[in-house]
């Protein structure tokens, strides 16, 4: 039994701070064997039970970055950007930011993951491409974002490794929910990668991580005062999941929606929320722009192609087939398609985004373990969004699936998750705050 280790686990539940020297020899003596993992696991619990100082968060953050490789992307340009998302249903905004944004000469670099149940992963909407393969290490990461502007891959093991050892143990010892080890896990990957800036978007809502707003901008808040303190100018904004982002649940629907937009069609929901992320990340490259001259520029790149063109260069720089960005319908596509049918006239006031992504996810579109396989093709098409009006029987979704599952339980459910009623309905705001 480790001595330090003991000291760290009593005073976290009594509260007290332990400062970044002890943190580091509790995470590194954890790492190399000197810390038993009954004695780690007391700790976590204690920091979820008690919680963590901004001073310790911030230094376990630091920590974590420091287990591991660690880029500077700050090198490669004047500015690159960084985003991440906490998830969601039909959370497809990162294939159009990075794309916007690099049409408009701000590089991206993010890592980025696959889905784990029915919050879909970039990873897996960009495997939908055919023959895309995403840099496989550092150096062919930094070359695509040199040539493209983009720079997106799938987490690695070389960076903030520490994390991936500590999240191991809190998925088995009930610790997966406090707050300060997930502002801790995310922003160590964020500082791993050495970005000029950061925003986040944290969701809130049925169809979020996190459901309590409460507690969900309490991580918002403290993932900002993180970044900030490690010196990541970072900025986030809460946005609404009570109904899924835009009209696409699944990864090729994803992307052909994600191509809709960047062809300058508004998509409701999708093309709002990433030109406010888009102008949050532009006002701190651009300190000398008027908030008028950046949203220009954005809504221009939109219109005229340029951001259509920056996600088919680095679609084509990664082998990717870039007819598939040309015309979204030589995507994968499913053998089925059932609509599903509105169980009234009426107003739709409420989207069950929750289970749609399930019944996405059991289609194949997600996975219950890390392991499970993706199908690109299957998904959800939505027809319409909260505040609709619709007629008893017209459409308002279609499945995309394959022919071994039981249609008639799938219909009945998905039918089951649009609420209409008599009345006028309006959904909540798309951002909560901006934080």
């Amino acid at each position: 039994m480790s001595a330090p280790a003991l000291d760290c686990i009593t005073a976290t539940r009594a509260g007290r701070p332990l400062g970044e020297a002890a943190i580091t020899g509790l995470v590194t003596g954890y790492l190399d064997g000197r810390v038993p993992d009954y004695q780690l696991a007391a700790w976590l619990m204690a920091v979820t039970c008690n919680g963590l100082t901004l001073e310790d968060t911030t230094a376990l953050t630091r920590v974590l970055a420091a287990t591991g490789q660690q880029l500077n992307l700050r090198e490669l340009a004047p500015f690159v950007a960084d985003k991440h998302s906490t998830g969601g249903i039909g959370d497809n905004t990162t294939l159009v930011l990075v794309a916007l944004l690099a049409a408009v000469g701000i590089p991206v670099g993010k890592l980025t993951g696959r889905s784990l149940g029915h919050h879909g992963g970039t990873v897996d909407k960009l495997e939908a491409i055919s023959g895309l393969r995403l840099p496989a290490d550092a150096d062919e990461f930094t070359k695509a974002l040199t040539a493209t502007g983009i720079g997106l891959t799938g987490q690695s093991d070389h960076l903030a490794p520490g994390d991936g050892a500590l999240y191991a143990l809190r998925d088995v010892t009930g610790t997966v929910d406090s707050i300060p080890l997930i502002a801790s896990s995310i922003m160590s990957k964020k500082l791993a990668a050495g970005a000029s800036a950061c925003v986040l978007d944290v969701k809130t809502g049925p169809g979020a991580v996190l459901t309590d707003p409460a507690q969900t901008l309490e991580l918002a808040r403290l993932m900002v005062d993180i970044g900030n303190q490690a010196h990541l100018p970072t900025r986030a904004v809460i946005s609404d999941m009570s109904q899924p982002l835009g009209y696409a649940i699944g990864n090729a629907l994803e992307v052909a929606e994600a191509v809709h937009a960047l062809s300058g069609r508004h998509v409701p929901g999708l093309t709002d929320l990433t030109l406010a992320l888009a102008e949050l990340i532009a006002t701190q490259a651009w300190p000398n722009h008027t908030t008028d001259q950046i949203r220009h520029r954005l809504h221009t790149a939109l219109a005229d192609g340029s951001a259509l063109a920056a996600l088919r260069r680095w679609v084509e720089h990664l082998g990717g087939d870039a007819r598939q960005i040309d015309a979204p319908a030589l995507l994968p596509a499913a053998d089925v398609r059932l609509p599903v049918t509105a169980p009234a006239g009426g107003t739709v006031h409420r989207i069950d985004g929750d289970e749609l992504g399930r019944i996405a996810a059991e289609l194949g579109a997600g996975r219950a373990r890390a392991d499970s396989p993706v199908d690109p093709a299957v998904g959800i098409q939505l027809h319409v969004r909260v505040g609709d009006p619709v007629r008893s029987g017209d459409p308002v979704a279609e499945l995309h699936l394959r022919t071994a599952h039981d249609q008639a339980v799938l219909l009945e459910r998905a039918a089951a998750a649009f609420t209409v009623a008599d009345g006028p309905a309006a959904a909540p705001p798309l951002i909560h705050h901006t934080i």
